[in-house]
């Protein structure tokens, strides 16, 4: 006797459909069919970035196999049916499809309905544009927020409160840093360091530094608030206290003083939301002498000093210093098409696993140390060779890394700081490990011909998935990797789920 019609209901798991025979007669074992397949996902609604677990439902007659295999139209899906929704800035219909792994001819499909992010306590939005002055100063691939700083004791709307667009937004450092040439209308407090002389910091960046005192402020993003923060106030090489040679000569970049004008910065401020909760930590509590290139004794008379600080006194990261939501953040932007967009807008999300808008779903968790030469940093393999010093930093503007074999042609001046490459897009492949020696899955991107990338839609376009440089020893995972991404950055010692961090964590698109 035979049975038919045997119904499996799997979750990305390998059945099989065992029915036996009592001898004689046609036996179905040894022609086995399938059917049909019926797929279904659950919830069948989700907002941008959040997952559904899709189930498929095999018939068929004989021994047949219940196996499946898992496509998606957007997004990403796993071999276990587990979708992670795209990030979309519009209402999304995302088609789920399982192919039977036995008869690729019979597959079933589902339908999850993708929602954008919505507003809510811990959501910022982000906006990429031209910038706080595009006339003067044109920005390419920057992700802006709008920050609220209070003199401490204040809360909006206060006189003592202001609201500062074009904050740009870096993962790759910590704290808030504010121009005070034409942005900063209101006194914030000065720092003293331990002598009870004003405190100044130096801060170098890969292309230049940033100078000015050290103040306190309380600051308002979105529904969150951290109070009592030592933030900088950036001034120029004319403002006072001068520039110390040692804080100079610390940058290898050609741009010298960059926070002396929003022009030359780029942005009204930034804030740094990367893995650390203070911008140097215990290098600038014990080293002896100080690490120069960091905090400043300055008196009134006399030059400034580099001088140790305690954590306390440090510029910090402003989240870590949030009551709640406090582990990290989540960037989530829409994908981006070749050739660019004039604008992309997307959302910073305060907290990982806080909050049910910020849980890590699919993403692969990459550890980093916390300490030492390579904190912050993990291994690129890329090209046949690996990059240990490498990381993720939405302050960047590109995808930077070592050229190739054969070379990709670098830009004619004055753009000779980006990749040109003859075929365009060109596509790559690499693969990150994190400090736990565990690789995640191949990362896919692409690059175009910087030059008509920039000369697109009439050079108005300010938003790249492509736009990349040279980098000659690391990789650097600038902005246009985050485009089509959840990219997750969490803080050191604040209890992230998903590992211990510090780490990064990123879905593929």
């Amino acid at each position: 006797m035979h049975r038919f019609g045997v119904v499996l209901v799997v979750v990305g798991a390998l059945w099989m459909a065992g029915c036996g025979s009592s001898g004689g007669g046609n036996n179905n074992n040894n022609n086995p069919t399938i059917t049909s397949v019926t797929a279904s996902c659950s919830p069948s609604t989700v907002s941008s970035g959040q997952t559904s677990q899709c189930t498929a439902t095999v018939m068929g007659t004989g021994n047949f196999s219940s196996a499946v295999s898992w496509t998606t139209g957007a997004g990403q899906v796993s071999s276990a049916g587990l979708l992670t929704a795209p990030i979309v800035s519009s209402a999304t219909n995302v088609t789920v499809t399982a192919t039977s792994a036995q008869d690729s001819t019979k597959s079933g499909t589902a339908t999850v309905a993708v929602n954008p992010t919505q507003a809510a306590n811990n959501v910022a939005p982000l906006v990429v544009d031209a910038g706080p002055d595009p006339m003067n100063a044109f920005d390419a691939n920057v992700a802006f927020v709008t920050v609220t700083v209070c003199v401490p004791g204040n809360t909006p709307p206060s006189p003592q409160c202001q609201t500062i667009d074009h904050v740009s937004v870096d993962t790759g450092s910590s704290g808030l840093r504010i121009v005070s040439d034409g942005v900063l209308q209101i006194s914030l407090p000065q720092a003293n360091d331990s002598s009870g002389n004003p405190l100044d910091e130096c801060l170098v960046f890969l292309d230049g530094y940033v100078w000015g005192p050290v103040a306190t402020a309380d600051i308002y993003v979105s529904g969150e608030s951290a109070l009592n923060v030592p933030v900088q106030v950036m001034i120029s090489a004319s403002d006072s206290p001068p520039v110390p040679s040692s804080c100079s000569s610390a940058s290898m970049g050609m741009n010298g003083n960059e926070g002396g004008s929003v022009d030359s910065f780029g942005s009204n401020a930034l804030i740094g939301v990367g893995l650390f909760q203070q911008d140097c930590g215990q290098g600038c509590v014990s080293n002896s002498p100080p690490p120069s290139g960091f905090y400043y004794d300055c008196p009134a008379s006399g030059s400034c000093t580099p001088t140790n600080v305690t954590l306390a006194q440090q510029v910090a990261n402003p989240v870590a210093m949030f009551t709640t939501d406090n582990n990290g953040v989540l960037i989530q932007f829409p994908s981006v098409p070749d050739g660019g967009l004039a604008t992309a807008n997307g959302f910073l999300i305060f907290g990982i696993g806080t909050q049910s808008n910020n849980g890590l779903g699919n993403a692969t968790v990459y550890p980093v140390p916390d300490s030492g030469s390579g904190a912050g940093e993990f291994t690129t393999m890329f090209d046949g060779n690996s990059y240990s010093g490498s990381f993720i930093d939405s302050g960047s503007n590109g995808f930077f890394f070592p050229n190739t074999t054969p070379a990709i042609p670098v830009c004619a001046k004055p753009l000779d700081s980006w990749y040109c490459p003859t075929t365009s897009p060109e596509n790559f492949t690499a693969v990150n490990q994190g400090s736990n020696g565990q690789s995640g899955p191949t990362t896919n991107f692409s690059i175009e011909n910087t030059n008509n990338l920039f000369s697109n839609n009439g050079g108005n376009n300010a938003a790249f998935s492509t736009l990349s440089g040279p980098n000659p020893s690391v990789f650097d995972w600038g902005l246009s990797f985050f485009f089509g991404r959840n990219v997750f950055t969490a803080i050191e010692n604040m209890g992230a789920p998903g590992g211990t961090a510090p780490y990064f964590a990123y879905d593929l698109p």
